[in-house]
């Protein structure tokens, strides 16, 4: 199958979803051609709302249309969307309501736009709020399920989504399972102790899989866990992974302050685990170039994640 951007796989999945639930209900903030729900309007106008550059406001409504029965689709970019935060505890989260947060163009990997179009504070944000679950795909078939268990599922939801094509990563027989942390690639030959795992989610996945098997054929044992799931987190594989690394090295398309790599960190030191974490992630606010270039500086190229695997190694 041809790489597709995730946000593309949920708009077709909303789609085919909406055949046969006809209580899901789609919310736009004058992006839907952008968060790929455009054909939504078009097939079901009575059940699309064009709300406007007003994210706030579109939060209200679909807690209103939540308690009504209806499965609420709010879609906008993420940092627009997370960085109405106060909005989303109450509305969603303390009142645990039946809300559906979908946040596009996650991270640097959506390149030219620069800056204030980057999600990057947005998983930091959602892991502090009780009740929500936060779900990052990492390519079409994970996001396919990601969505209709999504639907399905009775509270609030965050859904983290790229805007850059990310090829398959898993097979075709792939059942995707809500927090948990599945292995997606490892050697042939299976070692007493990897040189390092690497934890990764979203955009940078691929890439991940890609440092490890340049590192294979160097000799060097590593294998990449793919973490779709942050909240709930399942700290219980990655205590796993630990203790038989010499390292985790976990890489993520976000700040490096409350995401991925802080789960990775917590977990293993809820469990008195002695394993070296290396953090990759942005430090900054990013900026405008292309999403290739970007991964390049930032060091979520194979190249550079096959560094950090390695780099002052015992």
């Amino acid at each position: 199958m041809a790489a597709k951007a995730t946000r593309e796989s949920f708009g077709e999945t909303i789609l085919e979803i909406a055949e046969t639930n006809p209580n899901l209900v789609v919310l736009d903030a004058d992006l839907s051609k952008s968060t790929m729900t455009q054909p939504f309007m078009k097939k079901y106008p009575s059940r699309h709302f064009e709300m406007g550059i007003a994210e706030q406001n579109m939060i209200g409504v679909a807690a209103g249309l939540a308690l009504s029965g209806k499965i609420p689709v709010l879609t906008s970019f993420a940092c627009f969307l997370i960085g109405r935060v106060e909005s989303i505890r109450v509305s969603a989260a303390y009142n645990q309501t039946n809300m559906k947060l979908v946040g596009t163009h996650a991270g640097i990997g959506i390149g030219e736009d620069g800056t204030s179009q980057m999600g990057l504070e947005d998983v930091a944000a959602m892991r502090a709020l009780p009740h929500m679950t936060i779900l990052q795909p990492a390519d079409h078939i994970e996001t396919q399920q990601a969505v209709r268990w999504m639907i399905e599922h009775k509270g609030p939801v965050y859904i983290r989504l790229t805007r850059q094509k990310m090829p398959d990563v898993h097979g075709p027989g792939y059942t995707w399972q809500p927090n948990k942390i599945d292995v997606i690639f490892e050697p042939a030959k299976k070692p007493a102790k990897y040189q390092a795992t690497i934890i990764a989610s979203g955009g940078p996945v691929p890439h991940a899989v890609e440092a490890a098997k340049l590192l294979e054929a160097k000799g060097f044992s590593v294998r990449v866990a793919n973490a779709s799931t942050l909240l709930p987190f399942d700290g219980e594989t990655v205590a796993k992974l630990a203790a038989d690394s010499q390292r985790i090295v976990a890489v993520e398309d976000h700040n490096v302050h409350g995401g991925l790599g802080s789960a990775v960190c917590e977990a293993i030191a809820e469990r008195g685990i002695s394993c070296p974490v290396v953090r990759l992630g942005l430090r900054s606010f990013g900026e405008s170039a292309t999403p290739e270039e970007l991964y390049e500086k930032y060091g979520f190229t194979a190249p550079s994640l096959a560094e950090a695997c390695l780099k002052n190694l015992a």
